[in-house]
């Protein structure tokens, strides 16, 4: 990967450089949907063609034999990430099919109660109402002033009924990162026996990640957003000591051994909730974007991450009739926004056609907290390590553009 140097506080200007320098996209965008989809570095790339080329050279099986000691080392980097064990870790195929086999494992009875937040991400939501039909009550936890979950309503809402307190770290409508650990230190002292299951989707490789100070019981992410790994692969982690009170949904002869003609087996570790059939290519892909990433510090990710999305914060916020939508007391690399008289996709539209790419966060992504909010959708902007202050310049200058149109 080059000369980065591991343990400073910040990324230098070269070392800037080196990462760009192996980023082929952005030699054609100014791109600023990492919290969507990164442009991967060549050596994810390689990662994954190399593979590829070795399933069509000897065979499928005959490769995926061969990368067997290469495919457990994506096991211990992702374990690696988030302070876990290999044997913790299940690959899957994206981050929410990771949340579903844990959340859908819990062992809801009717009156048990599942607690939420208002930012929580569709998906996740949705699984949830399915869940309720079992007569499993839904309480979503109000937010504070600051529009990040209100702690002190979070504390009085948990009791003895609660089986579950599900939270997405950062949702995907804005800069908010939601208050993790200080979440997990009431759950424990509150409702010790509950479920404490971190949606990290949107954190993973932008933030460091310790499920041992979260006090999360399990963390799910995903490859093609901050740790800029392939898409159509993701992670879930338990921790050991929980694991067998969960049932997977879904299983098949790698989650489970069939031990007699009417009897099963499941697997000891969190593999459980994988399926035998997999994209070893992609799952060497983001074994290399996580390697990746943890060579250049995590904690240096965030530092730039953190400083390039307030430098684009503050470029936008003067605009004429701009309205920044981020939350929160702390805030990462989404940037939201919306104008008086341009709608999100025409904006989008118009940066597009610049060759500077935005995605668009609407009502049906974050229901509960937009409609709160009065908002149908906003302009999503997500900065990375890469992201320059020239392409920051480029992105505020062509909305002030339009603007004046």
């Amino acid at each position: 990967m080059g000369d980065i140097v591991t343990g400073s506080a910040s990324l230098t200007d070269d070392e800037i450089a080196r990462l760009r320098a192996e980023t082929l996209g952005v030699k054609h965008v100014r791109h600023f949907n990492h919290a969507g989809a990164s442009l991967p570095p060549q050596p994810v790339l390689d990662a994954i063609f190399g593979h590829l080329q070795r399933e069509a050279e000897i065979g499928g099986y005959e490769a995926a034999a061969e990368a067997k000691d290469r495919l457990e080392e994506v096991y211990a980097q992702l374990a690696g990430l988030v302070g876990a064990a290999p044997a913790d870790v299940a690959l899957m195929e994206n981050g929410t099919r990771g949340w579903d086999m844990v959340v859908y494992g819990i062992p809801f009875q009717a009156g048990d109660r599942v607690v939420t937040t208002m930012s929580e991400y569709a998906s996740n939501v949705i699984a949830l109402l399915q869940i309720a039909k079992r007569g499993v009550e839904v309480v979503v936890v109000p937010d504070d002033d600051s529009r990040q979950v209100d702690l002190d309503q979070l504390e009085a809402t948990l009791d003895s009924r609660v089986r579950a307190v599900l939270v997405s770290h950062m949702p995907t409508n804005g800069g908010l990162i939601q208050p993790a650990e200080e979440i997990g230190r009431i759950v424990r002292g509150r409702a010790p026996d509950a479920w404490y299951v971190l949606d990290a989707i949107q954190t993973v490789g932008q933030t460091p990640l310790d499920m041992s100070a979260i006090g999360c019981d399990a963390l799910a992410g995903t490859s093609r957003k901050y740790l800029r790994g392939p898409r159509g692969v993701g992670f879930v982690v338990v921790r050991r000591d929980r694991l067998d009170e969960l049932e997977p949904p879904m299983i098949d002869d790698h989650a489970a051994t069939w031990t007699g003609a009417t009897s099963y087996e499941l697997r000891a570790d969190a593999r459980r909730f994988e399926s035998w059939e997999a994209g070893h290519a992609l799952r060497l892909g983001m074994g290399a974007a996580v390697a990746y990433a943890r060579d250049i510090g995590i904690d240096r990710i965030s530092e730039r991450v953190l400083r390039q999305a307030e430098r684009l914060r503050a470029a936008l916020a003067p605009l004429p009739g701009v309205t920044l939508r981020d939350q929160g007391l702390r805030q990462g690399g989404i940037v939201t926004f919306t104008h008086e008289r341009w709608e999100p996709l025409e904006i989008k539209q118009f940066l597009g056609n610049r060759a500077i790419n935005v995605s668009i966060t609407t009502v049906q992504s974050t229901r509960l907290n937009m409609e709160a909010r009065g908002l149908d959708a906003m302009v999503r902007a997500s900065v990375h390590a890469i992201t320059t202050d020239a392409e920051i310049e480029a992105l505020a200058g062509a909305v002030e553009d339009l603007i004046r149109n």
